[in-house]
């Protein structure tokens, strides 16, 4: 007899998969990095008087699950959104002086200081974009060779019953010229 070897799933995957899979179109998970980065951005203010780390720290899980939500048609929208959510983000802990001048400054500046924690952000959204491109793909293979070894049969056309197939064919003028009684007008053909 076969034994049926079954296999269990790590409580770690059961934990995850318990999460939300909410999947957002390029906008919105443009959007939702942004406004996730700016209210971080605030708290972090708040709570951690504007510390860099802290920031950074919280930015790279916003990309992982930017990259993670993003629907499959828009998956390369993704470590193009994270970026700039960074940059939406940075502004309250900028730190800039007075007037819009100093804000800019400020704003450039704190862009120049974090470029390591905006590259593993963004780094961390591309590798996980690429990977469920890869995935999608390979799926998709697999999709077709198993339709082309029979797994499902291709849709095909439904055969013409005979008066469709009678009304298709022109018919030919009788023996009483092309105005007889029998006569059906051609389509012109297009030069």
């Amino acid at each position: 007899m076969y034994r049926v070897r079954v296999r269990s799933v790590p409580p770690v995957v059961l934990a995850l998969r318990r999460f939300p899979n909410p999947r957002l179109t390029g906008i919105g998970a443009g959007l939702f990095a942004a406004l996730t980065m700016f209210v971080l951005a605030c708290v972090d203010r708040l709570l951690f008087d504007s510390s860099e780390l802290v920031y950074g720290l919280l930015f790279l899980p916003v990309s992982a699950l930017t990259a993670l939500w993003v629907r499959p048609a828009d998956l390369v929208t993704a470590p193009i959104s994270v970026p700039i959510a960074f940059a939406v983000g940075v502004f309250p802990i900028s730190g800039g002086s007075e007037g819009l001048g100093g804000q800019i400054m400020g704003l450039v500046t704190a862009l120049a200081v974090h470029a390591g924690w905006l590259y593993g952000g963004t780094l961390i959204a591309g590798l996980i974009a690429s990977v469920r491109k890869v995935r999608q793909m390979r799926a998709r293979r697999r999709y077709v060779l198993a339709q082309g070894r029979g797994g499902a049969p291709a849709p095909e056309r439904a055969p013409r019953s005979a008066a469709a197939s009678a009304a298709a064919k022109p018919v030919r003028a009788g023996a009483g010229g092309a105005g007889g009684a029998g006569a059906v007008a051609r389509r012109p053909q297009r030069p």
